[in-house]
């Protein structure tokens, strides 16, 4: 074709719905034809406001030329309605609220301080102590023990059993609906999976949604491998006798749906469709079964996903965690009761008065037909069901508690956010630079001689909670000879235990009765509960003394 022919096309309006790239597409499960791989992965947010509330407009319209500018930096509004920026780092967030300020909002601004996430998670129980001695069953004895005491305390302690194997039975005040709930630790390989998977399985709900619904969604063929190939995965990390069967039962992934945790169905009785169906639509055979889905099944999946958007350490979210549903009975027959009643009230209202009179005793009513509505008098032990609201809500907010304990009942721990540091320094400063790792919680991961150089590399990572900083004292402390590179890279468990007290003789003598040495997941977990008005277990005063009075009463 010569060159005279040859006509470009190209779709414009498409600023308003795309902000850095996208692949047009008539279905809404298309994946993308070329994956984005970007070095710098956004991590740390601050919330942002116009010092002028009326310059708003400028401010939201900045921030969106920023997003189409930056392809590492993020906008959104939370839902409490502040607009938030994520960038990748400390330098990264200094040079978009410049950028911010000077090219593109043109507005005063002002910024909160850095917002670092964290994760919480649970662990296998541990097989030794603080100073490395053999537990038995004390540990578990304990923590079980201070499960039952926060639920005695809590306004659940009527509804709420305990089992000494971690599995937690709540029932909802109107006593209509029980669950059983044991949460378990996900294999790292599984979380890691699960994370990097986040657009496939929300590809996957809207596709299951759409099924619920009655309506068909049309996926690509490389969509669907990509869904099996997840499915494979899972079956080949998910092995053993705990997780047998496991991907099949799979309910729900969580929080918002697609995040690094797993609702399990573990009821015998109820077999409801797969989250892999739409694998399998074209068997017969699985036409033919046809699951029912049970009423109030979206009910259970909504207190999954409350229950793990805020965990119980800190309110930051859950990952790495199965919740298994063991047990769900659900007394259908009071329900359908109950729902006759409130439909004959409202076109029998003289009948359902004497029904009400004669089953629930709630109100008593004097004989004089000409009683006014004043005097009818309401009996306190009497209560009906409907004064606990909706069956739905009293399953979701019973699935929540229940979830909360179930992860209590088991070694709860945080994990922070990682960098990996790379830094190039010579052999005179190395010790310095070791030394500023070592005071801000880093780890050296391995070293080398860069060849017919006297430079070393030194690789090591560092929680980004002890970033802010770090640069600008590693370069006054080696006088400008080590260069660090700070890129995220993954989420690490924190070894030591938030709640931990000294419980054995060694960890006495060691560690001392008030436990006085700094305790790394502790510190994080109050700075993040005081930063969101959450109660902290702490001391002002620790070792208070009298005051010498240095002048004389005169």
């Amino acid at each position: 074709m010569r060159a005279k022919n040859k006509v470009k096309k190209g779709i414009g309006g498409l600023e308003e719905f795309i902000l850095k790239s996208a692949t047009l597409s008539s279905s809404p499960a298309c994946p993308p034809f070329t994956s984005l791989n970007f070095e710098a992965t956004p991590i740390v947010r601050v919330a942002i406001e116009p010092k002028h509330p009326s310059e708003m407009p400028k401010l939201v319209h900045g921030m969106r030329l920023l997003s189409q500018a930056d392809p590492c930096a993020e906008v959104l509004i939370q839902e409490t309605g502040e607009h938030v920026l994520v960038t990748a780092g400390e330098v990264h967030l200094q040079r978009c609220l410049d950028d911010l300020r000077d090219r593109f909002a043109r507005i005063e601004i002002s910024s909160s301080k850095p917002i670092i996430p964290f994760r919480e998670t649970v662990v296998r129980p541990p097989k030794v102590d603080m100073v490395n001695e053999e537990l038995g069953k004390q540990q578990k004895v304990a923590i079980i023990h201070q499960v039952k005491d926060d639920a005695s305390q809590s306004r659940l302690s009527n509804t709420l059993h305990v089992d000494t194997s971690g599995l937690i039975t709540v029932t909802t005040p109107n006593g209509l609906a029980t669950i059983c709930i044991r949460a378990i630790p996900l294999p790292e390989e599984v979380t890691c999976l699960l994370e990097s998977s986040t657009e496939l399985i929300r590809a996957l709900e809207q596709v299951n949604m759409s099924l619920r619904e009655g309506s068909s969604l049309d996926m690509s063929p490389r969509s669907l491998e990509a869904i099996a190939g997840l499915k494979a995965q899972l079956e080949n990390l998910l092995q053993g006798r705990r997780w047998r069967n496991a991907v099949e039962r799979i309910w729900a992934f969580g929080p918002r749906r697609y995040g690094p945790n797993i609702l399990l169905n573990s009821v015998d009785d109820y077999h409801r469709p797969s989250i892999w169906q739409c694998l399998s639509r074209g068997a017969s055979d699985d036409i033919g079964q046809a699951p029912v889905i049970r009423d109030f099944d979206n009910s259970i999946v909504s207190g999954f996903q409350l229950a793990t958007l805020s965990g119980p350490m800190c309110e930051e979210p859950l990952m790495g965690v199965c919740f298994s549903v063991e047990q769900w009975d659900v007394q259908s027959s009071t329900l359908s009761q109950h729902h006759d009643s409130s439909e004959n009230s409202i076109f029998h209202e003289a009948a359902a008065e004497k029904k009400l009179k004669a089953s629930c005793e709630t109100f008593e009513v004097a004989e004089d037909t000409s009683v006014s509505s004043s005097q009818v008098r309401c009996r306190p032990e009497a209560v009906s069901a409907d004064c606990y609201g909706p069956v739905s809500g009293q399953l979701i907010a019973a699935m929540k508690e229940a979830c909360r304990h179930a992860f209590q009942a088991q070694p709860q721990r945080l994990m922070a956010a990682m960098y990996t540091c790379e830094i190039m320094a010579t052999a005179e400063v190395l010790g310095r630079v070791y030394g500023v790792l070592g005071k801000r919680e880093g780890r050296v991961l391995h070293e080398e001689m860069k060849e017919g150089t006297d430079m070393f590399i030194i690789k090591a990572v560092l929680p980004v909670a002890e970033s802010f900083g770090f640069v600008d004292e590693i370069r006054k402390r080696t006088s400008g000879l080590a260069s660090p590179q700070l890129v995220f890279s993954h989420w690490e468990v924190i070894a030591s235990d938030p709640y931990w007290v000294p419980t054995t003789e060694e960890e006495y003598l060691h560690f001392g009765e008030k436990a006085d040495s700094a305790n790394q997941a502790l510190k994080y977990m109050n700075a993040i509960r005081r930063r969101k008005g959450l109660y902290v277990e702490e001391k002002i005063v620790e070792h208070a003394e009298k005051q010498r009075t240095l002048s004389k009463n005169k």
